[in-house]
């Protein structure tokens, strides 16, 4: 594993993290602990023992209680790097625990989802809809759910799986698509369509055609280019490509089973399944529902289809 994989992995930097604070806190607290109480028992022991010996020989030592606590609370003492891991360990575990099964959070870097999803926007994403998941390898271990049409969720790119990317769920499993002339027809029945107001686009400070589209009960606004052509300009050759076909007018294709077919909602504007193929069940994050944060527009906020 190369470093910068590494460095993209945080949840195995997390797990590595938690492994050796864990290790830390239980060694103290079942061992070093102990050894600790042991030496401070000795010594005291032993200062007590002095201070009879001088009283006895008529010697009233100049010592007080504070004295002997000081000692006590000294050998008694977490060294700080202890202390520090003891400290972190239960705050590292709730988080690798919270973003492994329940909820993790993630960064939109480009407008490949607009209008849906915005560039800055900090999302959160159910890690438990599709089925409970070892972190790290990504096992799934319990059968829950699975994504349905409509579905905005996150993956790992199939080419360089330490990339996370976002997209909408159009096709699943055993489904047919075809996209001709940028509308989108699922097992021979083709999505309804609805004009809106052309929308702005901040980036090429051009207006784009938008749409509301309904996919599987799922409506929700895309972007078309009337500029931008209808065909798919050199997909990549890739695994079971031959389930695809290609023409001026757009794309055809067959989802195998246990994978799944993607597209940005920013359709002529997003690098997806159209190119580069299907995403297999095992490369499932999560899915995407609500915007906690966008530091450039508050009213971003919310949840979102």
């Amino acid at each position: 594993m190369t470093l910068q994989s590494l460095l993209s992995n945080f949840a195995l930097i997390l797990f590595v993290l938690m492994v050796l604070t864990g290790i830390i806190w239980s060694l103290d607290k079942f061992y070093l602990a102990k050894q600790r109480q042991v030496n401070a028992d000795r010594a005291l022991a032993e200062f007590d023992g002095r201070k009879a010996a001088l009283i006895s020989q008529g010697v009233q030592p100049d010592t007080d209680t504070a004295l002997r606590a000081s000692i006590q609370a000294g050998l008694l003492k977490q060294p700080v790097w202890i202390e520090y891991s003891g400290s972190f360990f239960p705050v590292i575990a709730l988080v690798f625990f919270l973003r492994s099964f329940l909820y993790e959070p993630f960064k939109i870097p480009s407008s490949s989802m607009v209008p849906t999803l915005m560039v800055g926007d900090l999302i959160l994403v159910n890690k438990f809809d599709y089925g409970i998941r070892l972190p790290i390898i990504n096992k799934k271990v319990v059968e829950i759910g699975s994504p349905q049409r409509g579905d905005v969720m996150v993956f790992r790119f199939p080419k360089d799986e330490t990339q996370d990317y976002i997209k909408r769920v159009v096709g699943v499993p055993g489904d047919r698509i075809v996209y001709k002339n940028k509308k989108l027809t699922i097992n021979g029945q083709t999505l309804s369509y609805q004009a809106l107001p052309d929308f702005l686009d901040d980036e090429s400070l051009n207006y784009m055609g938008q749409l509301e589209e309904n996919l599987g009960g799922v409506a929700h606004k895309i972007l078309n280019n009337p500029r931008a052509p209808s065909y798919v300009p050199n997909p990549d050759n890739f695994p079971q490509h031959e389930l695809c076909s290609y023409n001026v007018e757009g794309f055809s294709c067959t989802v195998p089973q246990g994978q799944y077919f993607m597209m940005g909602d920013n359709r002529d504007n997003s690098l997806d399944s159209r190119y580069w193929g299907f995403v297999p069940d095992k490369n499932i994050v999560g899915k995407a529902f609500f915007v906690w944060m966008n530091f450039s527009d508050l009213k971003r906020i919310g949840s979102f289809h």
